[in-house]
C-alpha cells in the first residue's frame, strides 16, 4: 500500500503544470470572463424599437379613433399617452416614475436603455389592446366618474368605467359597521357584457362610457362609435321601489357586430360584503340562487357551505347573489340561455375573512340581435329579503311567477306553507298596530298556544291517565307473568286503557301534530328581516344573539355551535326547559321508563343550550315564552284530572258495556289468532318430545 501511494504521488508531481503553464491558463480564464461580461452589458444596453409597421399601425389606430370625434383622439392606457397631431405621433410614457418623451421612444439612442426598452414594451402592449378592440378602441381611455341616482329606497351610483352600477345602498337599513347596507360595493361588484364579431371579443368593463340624459332617477351610459353606431345602457330607478330598470339600447350596430352573432355573454363577479355582526348565520345563508324559465320553473341554489360549481344548460329567468337578509337579483325580460356558477368561501386565514362572506362568479348569456333597437332588458332587484316586498315584485313579470320569495329560507314545503299561510300574515298584521317586535312575538306565541291548546290538553290528559293506571298495569303484569300469557296480559291491559279512556299513544300523537309549527317557527325567526336591528329588553337586535357575556378564547369541540358568548334568552329557555322536563316526568309513569331515560331527558335542554346559543335572540325568546305558557297549561290541566275522577269514569264504563270499535275488534281477533297459533306450536313441540 505504501509503495502504491508513493508511485501515485510521484506521478502527480511529475505531471504538475509549470509556472508558465499556470499563468497561461489564468490568462485564458480572464479573457473568457471579460468576453462574457461585455456580452452581458451589451445585451443590457441593447435598445428595442418600434418597427415601421408598428408605427404605421399606431398612426392608423389614432386616425381611425379621431375620424368621428370632436376632440383629438389619443391612447391613454397604463402610463402610455400618445396622440396624433398633424400626422405626427406625440406624447409620453411613464415608466418607473420616469416620464419618457415619445420621440425618444422612436429613437435608437438612449441614455438609459433599460427604461427605453420598458417604454417600448408598454407602447406595444397598449397598441395590441387598442387593435384588439377595433371600433371600441377609442373607449379604452378616459376618466372614471359616477352618476348618482336615488329614490325613497335606494341610493345608486353608476360608473362611467364599464357603464355599471358600482354602488347600491339601502337607505332604510344599517350595517353593523356602516350607516347604510351596501349591496353593491365599488371594485367588489363588477358585471360586464361581452360583444363579439367573428374574430374579436369586446368586454364592456374595459370601456369608458359617456353619461347622457342624466336625471335624479335615470341615466344613459353610451358608447358612440365611428360611423354613427351607438351601444348604450339605460338605468332607471323605479319609484318607491328596490327595482332598477336596465335596458340595452343600440343603433347602427350591425356595421360592427355581424347579424350572425345571436348572443351576448354576461360575466358577473361579486365579493359579497358582510353586513351583520354575527357572521356565522350570514355566511351560512349566502349562496347563488336561480330560477328556471317558465311558470313551473323551480328555484335552486349553490351550496351554502364550502365551495360549489354548477353548470346549467337550461334556460333561466333570474340569477341572484343572496345572503341572510339582502339580495341582488338580475331578472331578464326574456331569459338566460345557460349559466356557469362558482361560489368560493373565504378562508379563515385570508386577510379579507372578516370583511367578506363569499366570492361568487356568474357566467351566462342572453339572446341578441345587432339590428334590434332594444336587444335586451333587465330588472335589478337590490333590496331586502322581506316577504311582502318580494311578493310585490311579481308585477314586474306579468307573464311568469318570479317566485322571488324563495330567496327566504322558510323550510320544506309543509313548514313553508305554515309560515307563508299563517305565521307571516299574523306577524305582519300585528306589526300594523304594534311597534315593539318583542310584544308582537309575545302575542304571536299566545295565539299559537291557544290554537294548539286542545292538542296540549289531550296530550296531558293521556299522560296523566297513564300515570294513574300504572299500579293497575303492574298488577296485570304480576297476574300474567309467563311468556305464554303475553297475549292475555296485553288484552287485559288494553281493556283497562279502554275503560279509562286512555291510550299509550295518546300523548305522542298530539305532540307530533304540534311539531310542524315548532319547526316552522325555527325557520321563520332567523329569516325574519323585520326583527333585524329591533331591540327588546336587554336584546339590542332580535335577529342576533343577545350576548350578556363574551370572551375571546375557544371552547374545544363546541365553539362552532356555541360561539364565544352566552345568550341570556337562550339561558332562560334552557332553565325553563329543564323545569318543564321535570313537570313532564312527574306526570308520567316512572316505573316503566327505560333505565337512563331520566338523565337523557335532562340532557336534552343542555344540548339545546349549545346549539341555540348562537341563534337569533327572537327565536330563543319565542321558545322561552312558549315553554312558560306550556308550564301554565300543565298546571291548569291538573285541575281537570284526578285519580278519583278517572276511577269513577272507569266504573261507569264498566257498568255500561259498549260495542267494540272496529280497531279493538280487529286487535282482539289478531290476539285470538296469535294465541291459537301459540297453542298449536306448543302441541307440535309436545308431540316431538314424545317421539
Amino acid at each position: 500500500m505504501l509503495l502504491m501511494c508513493a508511485i501515485i504521488f510521484g506521478f502527480m508531481w511529475l505531471n504538475s503544470p509549470s509556472e508558465a503553464e499556470r499563468a497561461e491558463y489564468q490568462r485564458q480564464q480572464d479573457s473568457i470572463a471579460r468576453v462574457q461580461k461585455e456580452a452581458k452589458e451589451n445585451k443590457k444596453t441593447a435598445t428595442d424599437m418600434l418597427s415601421a409597421d408598428e408605427v404605421a399601425q399606431l398612426k392608423s389606430v389614432l386616425a381611425q379613433m379621431s375620424a368621428d370625434s370632436t376632440q383629438q383622439a389619443g391612447i391613454d392606457k397604463q402610463g402610455v399617452k400618445v396622440s396624433l397631431t398633424d400626422g405626427e405621433l406625440t406624447g409620453s410614457i411613464a415608466v418607473a416614475d420616469t416620464i419618457i418623451p415619445f420621440d425618444e421612444v422612436l429613437s435608437s439612442a438612449s441614455s438609459n436603455p433599460e427604461l427605453h426598452n420598458k417604454a417600448v414594451e408598454a407602447v406595444k402592449k397598449a397598441l395590441e389592446s387598442y387593435v384588439k378592440n377595433g371600433a371600441f378602441a377609442g373607449f379604452l381611455s378616459g376618466t372614471e366618474q359616477t352618476i348618482k341616482l336615488q329614490n325613497d329606497s335606494l341610493l345608486v351610483e353608476v360608473s362611467t368605467k364599464g357603464g355599471i352600477i358600482s354602488s347600491a345602498k339601502l337607505k332604510a337599513y344599517k350595517a353593523f359597521n356602516a350607516p347604510m347596507v351596501e349591496v353593491f360595493t365599488p371594485e367588489e361588484n363588477i358585471y360586464s357584457f361581452t360583444l363579439s364579431n367573428n374574430t374579436q371579443r369586446f368586454e364592456t368593463k374595459d370601456f369608458y362610457f359617456t353619461p347622457e340624459e342624466v336625471t335624479d332617477t335615470s341615466v344613459v351610459m353610451s358608447l358612440n362609435l365611428e360611423g354613427g353606431a351607438k351601444w348604450a345602457l339605460r338605468y332607471t330607478l323605479e319609484p318607491k321601489s328596490y327595482m332598477v330598470r336596465m335596458e340595452m339600447e343600440q343603433s347602427g350596430m350591425q356595421n360592427v357586430i355581424p347579424l350572425n352573432i345571436n348572443s351576448i355573454d354576461i360575466n358577473w363577479h361579486q365579493k359579497m360584503s358582510r353586513h351583520e355582526e354575527g357572521k356565522m348565520f350570514e355566511e351560512r345563508n349566502s349562496a347563488i340562487y336561480y330560477k328556471y324559465y317558465g311558470d313551473n320553473g323551480d328555484v335552486e341554489y349553490t351550496k351554502e357551505s364550502g365551495n360549489d360549481d354548477k353548470e346549467i344548460k337550461d334556460k333561466l329567468k333570474w340569477i341572484s347573489t343572496k345572503n341572510q337578509f339582502f339580495s341582488a337579483v338580475l331578472i331578464a325580460d326574456s331569459l338566460f340561455t345557460n349559466a356557469q356558477l362558482t361560489s368560493r368561501e373565504i378562508k379563515k386565514d385570508d386577510k379579507d375573512y372578516e370583511k367578506y362572506l363569499k366570492d361568487m362568479t356568474i357566467r351566462t348569456a342572453i339572446p341578441y340581435a345587432s339590428d334590434a333597437a332594444n336587444p335586451a332588458s333587465f330588472y335589478f332587484y337590490l333590496g331586502p329579503n322581506r316577504y311582502p316586498t318580494l311578493s310585490a315584485m311579481d308585477k314586474y313579470s306579468p307573464n311568469e311567477d318570479l317566485k322571488l320569495t324563495k330567496l327566504i329560507p322558510l323550510g320544506w314545503k309543509l313548514f313553508r306553507w305554515i309560515n307563508t299561510g299563517v305565521i307571516i300574515p299574523i306577524f305582519n298584521w300585528l306589526g300594523r298596530f304594534i311597534s315593539s317586535y318583542g310584544i308582537i312575538i309575545l302575542i304571536l306565541t299566545i295565539i299559537i298556544k291557544l290554537v294548539l291548546s286542545p292538542l296540549t290538553f289531550k296530550s296531558y290528559m293521556s299522560q296523566a291517565k297513564m300515570k294513574i293506571l300504572a299500579p293497575d298495569v303492574a298488577a296485570i303484569n304480576e297476574k300474567y307473568p309467563n311468556q305464554e300469557d303475553a297475549m292475555k296480559r296485553q288484552q287485559k291491559t288494553m281493556e283497562l286503557y279502554s275503560l279509562a279512556g286512555a291510550s299509550p299513544f295518546g300523548g305522542c300523537l298530539p305532540m307530533l301534530l304540534q311539531m310542524p309549527i315548532l319547526i316552522a317557527m325555527f325557520t321563520f325567526f332567523p329569516s325574519c328581516i323585520e326583527l333585524r336591528g329591533q331591540s327588546f329588553l336587554w336584546a339590542n337586535d332580535l335577529s342576533a344573539p343577545d350576548k350578556i357575556v363574551q370572551w375571546t378564547g375557544q371552547i374545544p369541540f363546541i365553539t362552532n355551535y356555541f360561539g364565544n358568548h352566552i345568550s341570556l334568552f337562550c339561558l332562560l329557555m334552557t332553565v325553563t326547559n329543564i323545569g318543564y322536563t321535570y313537570l313532564t316526568m312527574q306526570s308520567q309513569n316512572q316505573q316503566s321508563a327505560m333505565p337512563g331515560m331520566k338523565w337523557m331527558m335532562y340532557l336534552m335542554p343542555l344540548m339545546f343550550l349549545v346549539f341555540f346559543n348562537n341563534y337569533a335572540s327572537g327565536l330563543s325568546y319565542y321558545y322561552f315564552i312558549s315553554l312558560l305558557i306550556t308550564i301554565g297549561q300543565t298546571y291548569l290541566c291538573r285541575l281537570f284530572v284526578s285519580e278519583d275522577k278517572v276511577r269513577a269514569q272507569m266504573a261507569i264504563n264498566r257498568a255500561k258495556p259498549k260495542k267494540k270499535g272496529g280497531f279493538m275488534a280487529r286487535l282482539e281477533e289478531a290476539q285470538r289468532q296469535q294465541q291459537a297459533a301459540l297453542r298449536e306450536q306448543e302441541k307440535r313441540k309436545g308431540k316431538a318430545k314424545r317421539k
